[in-house]
């Protein structure tokens, strides 16, 4: 694929093929933040890890949602820590990923989002993430043609979602519904 065919994926789902045994990316979905010919970085949305963010951050007193998951977003640089949130008034100092989904950019965020108190708990919310999926140039676009992921459009209600180990099933479901021919309950088998 020549430069002027390239089409980025920055702003999508990466939903796993049944068949990637991958333990790093078994049935997850990775909201992409960057996709050009050089490379490719993601963060996996749908796999919370043992470590709370209270414990992760040594500090529960202070931190919003200290008993709720780090989640973990991928196996690249473990340690290092990303904050996705819907705080709108943060909109100019951090990056829109998804329609009214940001990244945090800075310090600034950071502790705006994880230790400021909410005047209206759930409105406001986050996950902190550590890690995240990488790949090399032309990696990801042989995995796609392996049929290791399938690309749909990211959905910003997904990304926070209170029950993030239904997310890979959700966006299955919408991958089938994409892609068929005919309605699933055909009245008329000769239609099949």
């Amino acid at each position: 694929m020549s430069e002027n065919e390239f089409r980025s994926l920055q702003g999508c789902f990466l939903t796993a093929a049944d068949h990637l045994r991958d333990p790093n990316f078994y049935r997850s979905v990775v909201l992409m933040l960057e996709h050009s010919p050089e490379g490719a970085m993601g963060l996996v949305i749908n796999r919370p890890s043992a470590t709370s963010i209270g414990k992760a951050l040594g500090d529960s007193e202070n931190i919003n949602d200290a008993g709720a998951p780090v989640f973990v977003g991928g196996p690249v640089e473990p340690t290092s820590l990303f904050i996705l949130h819907n705080c709108a008034r943060l909109a100019a100092y951090d990056r829109e990923v998804s329609p009214g989904i940001f990244l945090a950019g800075s310090e600034r965020s950071f502790e705006t989002v994880v230790r400021t108190p909410l005047h209206e708990p759930g409105q406001q919310r986050f996950r902190l993430i550590s890690g995240y999926a990488g790949w090399g140039p032309q990696q990801l676009e042989g995995e796609i043609a392996r049929g290791d992921w399938h690309r749909i459009p990211a959905d910003s209600s997904l990304i926070l979602e209170d029950n993030p180990y239904g997310i890979w099933e959700v966006c299955r479901r919408r991958l089938r519904r994409l892609h068929r021919l005919l309605e699933t309950d055909v009245r008329n088998p000769e239609w099949n």
